[in-house]
């Protein structure tokens, strides 16, 4: 396969720089993106020849590699020492090439400055040596290959979401201007940050290469009231000081809804209930979740009675007595 100028098909000098190259891309995909060209297979070779050039090009590492080794350096098996031992397959690299892989008859008819000609000496390859040198030289497919380039992009779900996972329609507009729609699954128990891979969602990539893949990277919206701490979920319970001094139930939120929970006579405000099982689904362990605890808050009443007001001093009354005795004791 002949190797192919990726310079040429963007319409760039060599020289251009990543704002350059990119500017390129975008007009040259417009121009012959299949949509804007229905049934035109010229277009469609030349939007595929462009997004190729792109994935290559507009790639730092991946223009380096090209611009020393042609499109041999994305092929499969190559190895960039053997191709600079071989000179790039530049003047004798070619011939060094063969020698390198322990090759010391050739017949290709290379005289002493690498070139066809007519001095050689004869050929005494093995039965598999020949398929096995071009293999590692070319790939297994003799053709030259390139993944495409990957994309980024950002998700937003709920808490809830995030703990027991879910299934997420996401739309995207591509490098072309193009929107595309994915149902992405949402595995239960993701953090904050983390990235979900779709692959095969990214730029196409030179033939036969595969195309890239797409990043969602997750962000979690703050619920109101829920502290997340790894699979544990963290909540203020405010509860009456009559429940807390005498016991009782009370309605404590989680993230499956509110539930009906026990407090146990002379709950302290501070203190934390556990509610297990309530909290995050694990990512690593299937079918377990972490625990919720709600942190105990004693609400005060804003007006009393005057009823009220006369029990709750002989409360105090009683309370001060106590404290006398047991310290007079």
């Amino acid at each position: 396969m002949a190797d192919k100028n990726y310079y040429k098909i963007l319409e760039i000098e060599r020289t251009a720089d990543e704002k350059a190259i990119k500017k390129a891309y975008r007009k040259l995909a417009k121009k012959y993106h299949p949509d804007s060209n229905p049934g035109n297979k010229e277009a469609e070779q030349k939007f595929k020849d462009v997004n190729e050039a792109y994935a290559i090009l507009g790639d730092a590492e991946k223009r380096k590699l090209y611009d020393q080794y042609g499109t041999a350096a994305f092929q499969e098996g190559f190895d960039p020492n053997f191709a600079s031992y071989a000179g790039g397959f530049g003047s004798g690299g070619f011939e060094n090439a063969f020698r390198g892989h322990g090759f010391d008859s050739y017949g290709f008819g290379f005289d002493h400055a690498g070139n066809g000609g007519g001095n050689y000496r004869e050929v005494h390859f093995g039965a598999g040596d020949m398929d096995d040198l071009f293999k590692g030289l070319f790939g297994r497919g003799g053709r030259a290959s390139a993944k495409g380039a990957d994309a980024q992009a950002d998700i937003q779900i709920r808490l809830e979401e995030a703990a027991f996972g879910c299934e997420k329609t996401v739309s995207i507009t591509n490098q072309e201007g193009v929107r595309q729609t994915f149902t992405v699954k949402i595995p239960a128990g993701i953090e904050e940050g983390k990235k979900i891979r779709l692959k095969g969602k990214g730029a196409p990539g030179t033939q036969p290469g595969r195309e890239g893949d797409l990043f969602l990277k997750v962000h979690i919206q703050p619920k109101e009231g829920f502290e997340r701490k790894g699979k544990d979920i963290y909540v203020t319970a405010r509860i009456p000081f009559t429940t807390a001094a005498l016991g009782g139930e009370a309605r404590i939120p989680t993230l499956q809804g509110a539930v009906q929970c026990r407090i146990p006579a002379l709950t302290q405000s501070g203190s934390k209930i556990r509610l297990k099982g309530k909290g995050i689904a694990s990512a690593k362990e299937h079918g377990t979740c972490g625990d919720e605890y709600a942190i105990i808050e004693i609400e005060v009443p804003k007006n009393l009675t005057e009823k009220q007001k006369e029990l709750l001093r002989a409360f105090a009354s009683e309370e001060a007595g106590k404290k006398n005795r047991a310290s007079a004791g």
